[in-house]
């Protein structure tokens, strides 16, 4: 077994693991009853942690939850009223449009 990543919380974890599990990686998530240590403990080391079981899908697993962590931000322009929504909105901001597919 080897670490791959500590997540920010059990929420993150979970996702993590998931995006894990339906790419073929086994993994597991340890720690994640410890936040409640927190004061007692570094709060650095109450932090989830995700683990794959074979260690010779660590480098896929990390590049995996890379790309998750750096997903790119789109910027597209509303059909309707032309304006430039950025981020991950699925709606135009000003019009209520809806995205236009890729």
């Amino acid at each position: 077994m080897q670490r791959v990543a500590h997540a920010p919380n059990l929420a993150i974890a979970t996702l993590w693991l998931d995006a894990l599990a339906s790419d073929g990686i086994e993994a597991t998530v340890q720690r994640q009853y410890l936040g409640g240590g927190i004061g007692e403990l570094p709060p650095h080391q109450c932090l989830p942690e995700i683990w794959v079981s074979d260690d010779a899908q660590a480098t896929r697993a990390r590049g995996l939850l890379h790309d998750l962590q750096n997903l790119p931000q789109r910027h597209w322009a509303c059909r309707a009223c032309h304006e430039i929504v950025e981020g991950g909105f699925e709606s135009c901001w000003n019009c209520g449009a809806p995205m236009p597919p890729l």
